[in-house]
């Protein structure tokens, strides 16, 4: 689903390397987690997955589209929320939702039905109606996931998505981000909550200044069965 070959991305005139010759394989199927600490590299590359940054170098294809020469065709395929979501908020949740949905070309019908389970899912039916500048921080980031996802893309990109939800919603999007890998689909995201990647990733990949330096499941992590904890890899490996 997600084909990262050798992705390098300086700033500064080269000076700072973000990233540097990263390759990453995420499957059909799978909740892949992507850790680091702050700088670390995250979201320049989860920028570049999504098209918002060129890569040096190296090539991204995702869901058989490159994302460089298949442009369109490659962002029909991404629900992208990322960290800071900037959305319309002169507009009223509906109104905004719609504009998503014309965007990705969502037939009436179809968006009717998913913006009201949506809606229903993260507890914003109520406001929907209301403009997105009266919403709490929580509140715009379940109207930004339910945007990203309207469209029923198979790649999900997610930055700190479970920033700002209540515990409620955080569960219910958890449950929705494995179903829609049980149909064979798939989720990136990145989280600082390494309780939440323990439990919920197939996968977990751990980038430390551009460079990726440990990926595997929680078993291969640790080496083993022994019951060593994903934070106390993450500390040890990122010598923190």
């Amino acid at each position: 689903m997600i084909h990262m070959t050798n992705i390098s991305k300086s700033y500064n005139k080269g000076e700072i390397k973000a990233v540097d010759n990263l390759s990453l394989h995420i499957r059909p199927g799978e909740i892949f987690g992507f850790l680091g600490p702050n700088g670390a590299g995250k979201t320049t590359t989860i920028k570049m997955i999504v098209g918002l940054l060129n890569p040096d170098k190296g090539s991204i294809v995702i869901n058989g589209h490159d994302i460089e020469n298949e442009t369109i065709e490659a962002k029909q395929s991404i629900g992208y929320v990322p960290d800071n979501p900037n959305i319309y908020d002169r507009l009223n949740g509906i109104e905004y939702l719609n504009f998503l949905a014309d965007v990705y070309r969502v037939s009436e019908d179809v968006r009717r039905e998913r913006i009201e389970y949506l809606l229903n899912m993260f507890g914003l039916t109520d406001a929907a109606y209301d403009p997105i500048n009266t919403y709490s921080h929580g509140m715009k980031q379940k109207i930004v996931l339910t945007g990203a996802l309207i469209h029923e893309p198979a790649v999900w990109i997610l930055d700190e998505p479970m920033v700002g939800l209540d515990p409620k919603s955080s569960h219910f999007l958890k449950e929705y981000m494995r179903e829609h890998c049980n149909r064979g689909n798939t989720v990136f995201f990145s989280t600082h909550v390494l309780e939440v990647a323990e439990r919920l990733c197939d996968r977990i990949g751990i980038i430390n200044k551009g460079k990726l330096i440990a990926i595997g499941t929680m078993n291969e992590l640790r080496g083993g069965e022994h019951a060593e904890s994903l934070e106390s890899i993450f500390l040890e490996l990122t010598e923190i």
